[in-house]
């Protein structure tokens, strides 16, 4: 049966297969047929959109920071060969096909009982991101329920954190009882909520650097088109500084000048034509929700209403928007040179990298778009990030080829930048694999808690968050009512 359903997503992939649920989900919505049906396409349409971009512009990216790597003449043993090794290496193994269809049944019944408000199954593509994690554990222990069991854990503290930054991501991304969930991407939440006092107490919440200030100060030069070509060029000049005198080299840094220019103004396109696929579910979510409060006539606002839900949604939802974009671009340079300097760091940031506005969405939407808050906190993060995908790597190496993933020819070691520089995810898994009562159980008490503050005072979160992302200016911080 598991191999069946492994065959049978190869075969559709995720361009089909989420368009259709996308369809079952807008029925049960009770949206019209067609407006069902245009959702699913739409949903079709992003995800293609997505991957040509990417697929495109991936190799273009890694080819200027392999330059950059061969300027410095700095080896770092660990080479990032992207995501889509590990998703591979995961439906390769019996416990992620496992998770696969059981974690969607998880998924339902989380939400039936009230566990999470946060409606899963919409994004099962991004299950893979517990996959993995499971899939590893059960390399290194060969210990099938324990296994299973983490795949399943780092499911609940992920809900649990898509809808604590919920709030704040349906507000900031205009879209209405949404959040994104993504297992590798969603964790940012925790560093955007802990460091955001220091950042404060730093003045960095003064510095307007948005979007919408580098325009007005900026005028041309600060639309996404215009950085998109600065930052390309300044890029390429990184990348060729010892053969700047070389008339190619400037044919390349121009070249990527006008592709990432490109890749900056057609994302938010895509972005937009993704986005409709779920803004009729999320609007059909809140006129629901709206008459069951004048039904019960209770004039709670939407912060506090305890049964508001959300859909989870695919996080290129968010991809294309500017602040994202170019604070994920930034980060693309930064963290080259981090790795470089990092003491102790093994791990070499390549494939991956394109993913950084994806990896930045929960901090972008907590800070209110505030760019300077964003890369500083993907600065802490993603250093750390850095040291636990240097530890991960010979597990990382060994797991993916041993289900069925190439390594290319002269690479020792490999890892997903994007999958295995998480720091609470690593943790979490040094726990499980210890195969120690003790630190599972302490897992397992610090996530009850939480979820108990989490049902209990999340008005209250909410409010701080909408308080805190205030201080940053941007765009406004609050939620209709």
């Amino acid at each position: 049966m598991l191999e069946f359903v492994n065959h049978f997503f190869k075969a559709f992939g995720a361009t089909i297969v989420v368009p259709i649920m996308i369809f079952v989900i807008a029925l049960c919505l009770r949206l019209p047929f067609k407006k069902a049906v245009q959702s699913g396409i739409y949903a079709g349409v992003g995800l293609t959109g997505f991957s040509w971009i990417i697929g495109m512009f991936t190799p273009v990216v890694t080819k200027i920071i392999r330059q950059m790597v061969d300027t410095s003449r700095i080896k770092l043993p660990v080479v990032d060969i992207g995501w889509q090794a590990g998703a591979l290496a995961s439906f390769g193994s019996s416990v992620g096909l496992s998770f696969f269809v059981f974690g969607l049944i998880a998924e339902f019944l989380l939400f039936a009982v009230g566990v999470t408000k946060v409606f899963m199954p919409s994004n099962l593509w991004n299950n893979f991101g517990f996959m993995i994690w499971g899939t590893l554990a059960y390399y290194v222990t060969h210990n099938y329920w324990l296994s299973m069991g983490l795949a399943f854990f780092i499911l609940l503290y992920t809900l649990l954190l898509a809808e604590v930054q919920a709030d704040r991501w349906s507000s900031y991304y205009h879209i209405n009882n949404t959040t994104v969930c993504a297992a590798q991407n969603i964790v940012q939440t925790i560093p955007a909520i802990i460091l955001d006092p220091l950042w404060n107490i730093l003045k960095l919440n003064r510095v307007k650097l948005t979007p919408q200030n580098l325009q007005q100060r900026l005028g041309l030069f600060g639309e996404p088109t215009s950085l998109g070509a600065i930052l390309g060029l300044l890029i390429g000049i990184l990348a060729n500084l010892t053969r700047l005198g070389d008339y190619r080299a400037w044919g390349q840094i121009l070249q990527f000048a006008v592709q990432l220019s490109a890749v900056m103004t057609i994302f938010p396109l895509v972005t937009d034509v993704f986005a409709r696929a779920f803004k009729p579910l999320a609007e059909s979510i809140d006129q629901q929700r709206r008459q069951k409060v004048t039904a019960s006539g209770n004039d709670a606002s939407v912060i506090d209403d305890c049964k508001r839900w959300f859909l989870a949604v695919d996080d290129g939802v968010g991809y294309g928007e500017p602040a994202t974009i170019i604070s994920g671009v930034l980060l693309i340079p930064i963290m080259v040179v981090i790795a470089f300097l990092l003491p102790g760091n093994q791990t070499l940031p390549v494939v991956d990298l394109i993913a950084l506005p994806f990896m930045v969405e929960s901090i972008v939407a907590i800070t209110n778009g505030n760019i300077l808050k964003v890369i500083a906190n993907g600065v802490v993060w993603f250093s750390l990030g850095l040291y636990c995908s240097s530890w991960l790597a010979n597990i990382y190496t060994g797991a993916i080829s041993h289900y069925g993933a190439a390594i290319p020819a002269g690479v020792v070691l490999v890892t997903s930048f994007n999958l295995m520089a998480r720091p609470f995810n690593a943790l979490v898994f040094t726990a499980f694999i210890s195969q120690n009562p003790v630190w599972i159980g302490l897992c397992i008490t610090v996530y009850l808690v939480l979820l108990f503050a989490l049902r209990r005072y999340r008005p209250q979160i909410w409010r701080y968050l909408r308080r805190q992302a205030a201080l940053n200016g941007g765009k406004n911080p609050g939620q209709h009512d």
